[in-house]
């Protein structure tokens, strides 16, 4: 019930979760949105950096998150599901259980306001 957008990749990258609010920016429901991993997000989402270069999934918060395990802010620009280009900030972490096992990662982020 997060009213922020929130993005959920298990250990390996692979998807487990986004929540509705993510929908929203992501331009497709979760349930429709099949299986999907880090490494291809930059393709699937078109990520690019503010002045249009293409960012490698390493170079993206949620790759360096779980790659390098510790967190990111980045703003960038995607192409949603749905089409439609959005520029948004975004900040991931990685989530680390017990005896510092990495369990995954997590991406928070918001939609930039045109100035």
């Amino acid at each position: 019930s997060l009213a922020m957008p929130i993005f959920i990749v298990d250990k390996e990258g692979q998807l487990l979760y986004y929540n509705p609010a993510a929908e929203a920016l992501l331009g497709r429901r979760f349930d429709e949105a099949g299986q999907m991993r880090v490494e291809e997000l930059s393709d699937v989402f078109e990520i690019t950096s503010e002045d249009g270069a293409p960012i490698p999934p390493e170079a993206i918060p949620l790759g360096i998150a779980l790659q390098q395990q510790r967190p990111a802010h980045s703003p960038l620009t995607f192409r949603g599901l749905d089409g439609v280009k959005r520029r948004v900030e975004v900040t991931a972490f990685p989530l680390v259980g017990h005896g510092d096992r990495l369990l995954g990662a997590v991406a928070i982020f918001w939609e930039r306001q045109e100035s």
